[in-house]
């Protein structure tokens, strides 16, 4: 397949059966939302794994595809259709510590694999803080424990074969406004809510930049600013990846202006995620950039894709009955 910067997309995608996803350009990567999942327990998995395999015949042949979910547990949880109600991760630290957060990273890990999908955007490493947006998906309010609890939640992850993401550097804990909905503001001293990151992320650490205002960043939301995310002055090294760019905190950007800023900020991948018009603007505004913008991000993506896991070729209900019985039984 050509290199082209449509491939820098990682987007979501509309339909639960691959003939009903329909999008001109192939993109890098995919993610799957609740739209794309059948709740049935007993038909959803195997038509899941279909839908996967399925793509990556499609878009997988030079490098496998990237596709991820959103599965930290608790209100966050695409699985739970089919796994039901499930600890968040505050939950999770507060009665089992990082035993709890790393059997339930495996146990998350294991039903993602089996399903072919080969990257979690999670954990969460930001701080809790009382009335916040982020709630109880933060494990707590100390540094350290969050990054015990983070780090823990990933080792299980990642030893059951799933790449995790580390989110939202560099700290959405505390903010009260959703940046689903706008751009909050980061008041306060930067450090706290940097700790998690600072002792987790590495070069190859997929992170996930918030979209997020803070003192002397020129007014632009921290996933487009180069100096908080390539540049960024404590040190923090990984494989950069902005919030979705249809979310309200980078609204006030057009799209051309969204991604070239992005992508010259240092981040690898573009994630779009919400509407099929947002995934076109999206292509579009990439197709606009100068090659010399766009090449070197690709290229770091298509280095994460070559190590990415395909997925199993053939959906094996035994295994995920299995996998199913042992998530009522730590339930």
């Amino acid at each position: 397949m050509p290199e082209n910067p449509s491939l820098l997309l990682w987007n979501g995608i509309f339909g639960l059966d691959e003939p009903e996803v329909r999008q001109a350009s192939a993109p890098g990567g995919v993610v799957l939302f609740g739209r794309n999942l059948d709740p049935d327990p007993r038909t959803g998995p195997a038509r899941c794994h279909e839908l996967i395999c399925r793509l990556q015949a499609r878009w997988g042949q030079a490098a496998p595809l990237a596709v991820a979910m959103d599965q930290e547990g608790g209100a966050v949880s695409r699985l739970r259709p089919w796994a039901g109600l499930t600890p968040a991760l505050r939950d999770l630290w507060l009665r089992g510590g990082p035993l709890a957060c790393r059997r339930w990273g495996a146990l998350w890990g294991r039903g993602l694999a089996l399903l072919g999908v080969n990257v979690d955007f999670a954990p969460v490493a930001d701080l809790w803080a009382p009335g916040a947006a982020m709630g109880d998906r933060c494990a707590s309010e100390d540094p350290l424990e969050a990054a015990r609890a983070a780090g823990a939640f990933l080792a299980g992850l990642e030893g059951a074969g799933v790449r995790g993401c580390l989110k939202h550097f560099p700290g959405l804990g505390g903010t009260a406004l959703d940046s689903h909905l706008g751009l909050p503001e980061r008041a306060g001293a930067m450090e706290p809510g940097l700790r998690p990151f600072r002792m987790l992320a590495h070069a190859d650490r997929l992170v996930m930049v918030a979209h997020l205002l803070l003192p002397g960043g020129a007014g632009l939301p921290a996933s487009l600013c180069r100096p908080v995310v390539a540049d960024n002055p404590w040190g923090v090294q990984a494989r950069w990846l902005p919030d979705d760019l249809e979310m309200g905190g980078c609204r006030d950007w057009d799209w051309p202006e969204r991604v070239r800023l992005c992508l010259e900020a240092g981040h690898q991948a573009l994630l779009v995620c919400q509407t099929p018009a947002g995934v076109e603007a999206c292509a579009r505004a990439a197709e606009q950039l100068p090659e010399s913008l766009w090449r070197p991000a690709l290229g770091r993506f298509l280095a994460l894709r070559r190590n990415l896991p395909a997925g199993p070729p053939r959906f094996d209900p035994d295994a995920w009955d299995a996998w199913a019985r042992a998530v009522q039984d730590l339930r």
